[in-house]
């Protein structure tokens, strides 16, 4: 009878658990490529669990495109030394992040680095 209720409270606790991994998972965005952009940041939200960037870039026939960008949460970007004040709206910065798969103007950043001007 134990046996068999440590079987159910494992079982359990194992399929409650399958749909966090899910949730955490990468596998909408195309992990095997990366993808540069350079634009102007329109919207931050440092929110939990996930914060987004949304950067105004033009497309390979110059047209403007809003992409939408999704990290960790913002105590996750803390724990990295992202600071609120590193990325604004307006700022200009380079995207190197991975595309959603099904096309749509997403993508997972791997770095983004402000443009302030200064010269390399």
């Amino acid at each position: 009878m134990l046996v068999r209720f440590l079987s159910i409270a494992a079982l359990c606790a194992v399929v409650s658990v399958l749909p966090v991994r899910a949730h955490h998972s990468h596998g909408n965005y195309d992990t095997t490529k990366w993808t540069i952009m350079e634009g102007k940041v329109t919207e931050v939200h440092l929110l939990v669990p996930h914060s987004w960037l949304y950067v105004e870039a033009k497309d390979d026939k110059g047209e403007t495109t809003v992409w939408a960008m999704e990290a960790t949460g913002y105590a996750g970007l803390q724990k990295v030394g992202i600071k609120r004040e590193d990325v604004k709206p307006g700022d200009r910065v380079k995207v190197r992040c991975h595309l959603l798969r099904d096309g749509s103007n997403g993508c997972l950043p791997g770095f983004v680095t402000p443009i302030h001007g200064d010269p390399a």
